[in-house]
């Protein structure tokens, strides 16, 4: 589903992310040519003495093998994993300012599409919300109670981060506070501009291999506006750059520094790509003038492979 369709559903009006998650997941199934959903894992839990006349279907041979005796195998639904939401709500994520949709509400409506998705297949997941600090962190869960607290959580925090747009950012602190207040294994998802200290890529890199290192599997969405955070398509006029997170004002004229902000935005970028490669996590550059439907299809995939 193209996000246009839903644009004018502002939250702080609307006041119901959960219906508008159910909108973007709807759209996107409906898209697909063969549903994503087989219903959701067993686990063996137990054995039990087979009782005449039961199907045999369950049978452990190889137990009656040691004991002469028929016993079947009980089990017990699970879920299939646990997903833990990550996202950056720092100050320069609300850029572009006045816009019909900044990176901020992209990656809200996001995560709120991949609950309702995980939802659908009976997952875990619980968020994790950091700026300057982490400021949210919720255990991964599958009961409708824990969803409509997640769905509560959001929409109380959008408001509360949208009234205060000029938050700094700790990406690397809140990384490695997850990777320890995460027990079991998860998939961690993690929506962030990276609009960093680029000279800090080695302690960000070692904060996302603090995530790998506990056995987590991660799935980075590097949220842009490509338009003019990367292509710069500016008028060919003064402009005041304002730094969303320190209120720093510069004043520039487009044309003089495209070319050297390009290459510089683009290599910084690049190499962030490589080094995820290298480190096996997945990394997915989303375009928010693109819409949801490729957050929610690489989270598809990447829970494939994890199968």
């Amino acid at each position: 589903m193209n996000h246009k369709t839903i644009d004018r559903l502002k939250l702080a009006n609307f006041g119901n992310l959960e219906l508008l998650a159910k909108q973007v997941v709807e759209g996107f199934i409906t898209g697909l040519h063969k549903s994503p959903f087989h219903g959701f894992s067993v686990e063996f839990a137990e054995h039990r003495l087979y009782n005449k006349g039961e199907s045999t279907r369950h049978i452990d041979w190889k137990l009656y093998g040691r004991t002469e005796k028929l016993f079947t195998k009980k089990y017990e639904e699970e879920t299939n994993l646990r997903c833990q939401i990550v996202l950056d709500c720092s100050g320069s994520m609300f850029f572009p300012k006045d816009a019909d949709l900044n990176k901020f509400e992209f990656s809200t409506y996001a995560a709120a599409s991949l609950i309702e998705l995980l939802k659908k297949q009976r997952d875990a997941v619980g968020i994790s919300l950091f700026s300057d600090k982490l400021d949210l962190h919720t255990q991964a869960k599958s009961s409708p109670a824990h969803h409509r607290y997640l769905y509560s959580e959001l929409e109380k925090h959008f408001i509360e981060y949208s009234e205060k747009q000029q938050k700094a950012n700790d990406t690397i602190t809140a990384l490695h506070s997850i990777a320890e207040l995460c027990h079991k294994r998860s998939l961690i998802v993690l929506f962030t501009d990276f609009i960093d200290n680029p000279d800090k890529i080695d302690e960000l890199f070692h904060a996302l291999q603090h995530l790998k290192h506990n056995k987590h599997e991660v799935i980075v969405f590097h949220v842009v506006q490509k338009k003019t955070e990367i292509d710069f398509h500016l008028e060919n006029r003064p402009y005041f750059l304002v730094d969303m997170e320190t209120g720093e004002k510069m004043k520039v004229q487009p044309a003089e520094i495209k070319s050297t902000y390009h290459q510089s935005i683009t290599n910084y970028f690049n190499e962030l790509k490589t080094r995820m490669m290298n480190h096996k996590i997945d990394f997915v550059q989303v375009d928010i003038d693109k819409g949801y439907n490729d957050v929610l299809l690489q989270y598809l995939l990447k829970r494939q492979k994890m199968h």
